[in-house]
């Protein structure tokens, strides 16, 4: 599957049909799928401790598998989190992008890292 062949329904489904197979459901509280969630985020910022920018992308490229499986993880337990949420991933993505608009309007932002209160 690939992204523009499933909907993000049908992902966080997969999770869900996943968690109840296994029973886990006892344990996906918001505390507990937000906690794995940062645990998951170390450890894809494990493989990239120390590197400077250039030298991640290097990083990228030789454990590529390991890192992708990083985001996975994190993706699969956001998801998780959204189920028990009852959270539209669709309209909190958009919401969250028309707010960010509002804060780094393009004419004050392009090709600039300063956070909105600097700009």
């Amino acid at each position: 599957m690939q992204d523009n062949s499933l909907k993000i329904q049908d992902l966080k489904d997969k999770v869900e049909s996943f968690v109840k197979d296994r029973d886990w459901q006892q344990f996906h509280n918001p505390k507990n799928l937000s906690m794995a969630i940062a645990v998951e985020a170390g450890e894809l910022m494990e493989h990239f401790l120390w590197d400077g920018g250039e030298e991640s992308k290097e990083t990228f490229l030789k454990k590529r598998t390991e890192i992708v499986k990083e985001v996975a993880d994190i993706l699969i337990v956001t998801l998780a989190l959204c189920n028990r949420l009852d959270i539209d991933v669709s309209e909190i993505v958009c919401a969250k992008i028309e707010e960010i608009k509002k804060k780094y309007p393009v004419d004050k932002c392009r090709g600039k890292k300063d956070k909105y209160t600097e700009l």
